[in-house]
């Protein structure tokens, strides 16, 4: 009986080891490439490579999307060849993930770097004929993009962007030297390691119980409002920022918040957006806007909110010069901690 026993618990295991060895595999298989510089060049030999060109990503058209193609590192090679570059260029990329078979996945940009900004642009053109697709700013098709490919160029355009300005030791002045999977920079005069780094950003959305606070920048689309966002501070907690972003922006004073979830963003400059909600004190709701940070904040019932969320996307302006109000799109965060308020307004219960 206890043999039995001890081959079904060794069964058991080797069955719960199959449903985890994919993510371990592939996480330990990354880990490798970011610390080992052999192991990431000759992953290149066999991986797929994204291009940009001035940190826009090289995209294809089809129907109502944009797709992200792969190249080769035969390809790529190919068309720097064709161009006149050195495929030495090739060490600038980054490595950006793998598939579950252990394909690297590596992005490059053409266009950074370049002796020549009036040559990068002509190579930009005739590149595009080549590769039969547009190099087309991150910001402009994100929301067209698949989510695998939003997540992956959104990587790789952070590290692009982060490599690119940070060539020098803060320290020495002294140049950096990248490793092959670009996962740090090393100043060789001093041994200073440099990571690539996020910067905090704390995203509420605000409660008194039966309505949310929404508002709005001057640089949004017409007519979008969205939650309130604001980067942390140094020193500062999670709770803290909450509770100084809100009485900053609207001029209420939190009671009660709650983390949701976290999203890499890449705009401006690669930011982790940390998901809150929020309530204020009872019978303090009245909304003084500071104009320094926000163009409007207002109280939204929950039928408004609900009606916004089934809408598609951004409307043209109505006959009175208006614009019909809607919310960020699914792919943001922010859509999220609304759909949740909508769906489950939690923020009326939440612990002191």
């Amino acid at each position: 009986m206890s043999l039995y026993c001890g081959i079904a618990c060794r069964r058991k295991s080797f069955w719960c080891y199959r449903l985890l060895s994919t993510y371990v595999t592939k996480t330990r298989y990354l880990f490798e490439l970011k610390e080992d510089d052999d192991a990431c060049k000759k992953a290149q030999k066999t991986g797929a490579f994204y291009l940009f060109h001035s940190l826009a990503p090289l995209l294809q058209k089809s129907e109502h999307q944009y797709l992200a193609p792969q190249h080769s590192l035969l390809e790529l090679e190919k068309l720097l060849g064709k161009f006149g570059q050195d495929t030495q260029r090739i060490e600038d990329s980054v490595l950006i993930g793998c598939s579950a078979q252990r394909e690297a996945w590596f992005a490059l940009d053409l266009g950074l770097n370049s002796s020549s900004p009036i040559n990068a642009s002509l190579q930009k053109r005739e590149m595009e004929t080549e590769l039969k697709g547009s190099f087309i700013e991150l910001s402009k098709a994100l929301l067209q993009l698949n989510v695998k490919d939003a997540s992956l160029l959104s990587t790789a355009q952070a590290l692009l962007r982060w490599h690119d300005a940070h060539q020098f030791c803060s320290r020495s002045g002294q140049p950096t030297k990248k490793n092959m999977a670009g996962s740090k920079r090393v100043c060789p005069s001093n041994k200073i390691i440099y990571y690539p780094q996020v910067t905090p950003v704390v995203i509420t959305l605000v409660s008194d119980g039966t309505q949310c606070l929404l508002a709005r920048q001057s640089s949004f689309p017409k007519g979008m409002y969205s939650a309130l966002a604001g980067f942390c501070d140094i020193g500062e907690s999670l709770e803290e920022a909450v509770r100084r972003e809100v009485a900053e922006e609207v001029g209420l004073e939190v009671e009660r918040l709650q983390y949701s979830a976290s999203q890499h963003w890449p705009f401006p400059n690669s930011s982790l957006m940390i998901a809150c909600h929020a309530t204020v004190k009872p019978g303090q709701t009245e909304i003084q806007v500071n104009l320094r940070e926000l163009e409007a904040a207002a109280w939204f019932s929950h039928d408004e909110v609900a009606k916004a969320l089934r809408r598609n996307g951004p409307y043209t302006q109505q006959l009175n010069g208006t614009f019909p109000f809607w919310l960020p799109p699914k792919l943001a965060i922010a859509h999220q901690l609304i759909k949740e308020w909508v769906e489950k307004p939690i923020c009326s219960a939440l612990p002191a």
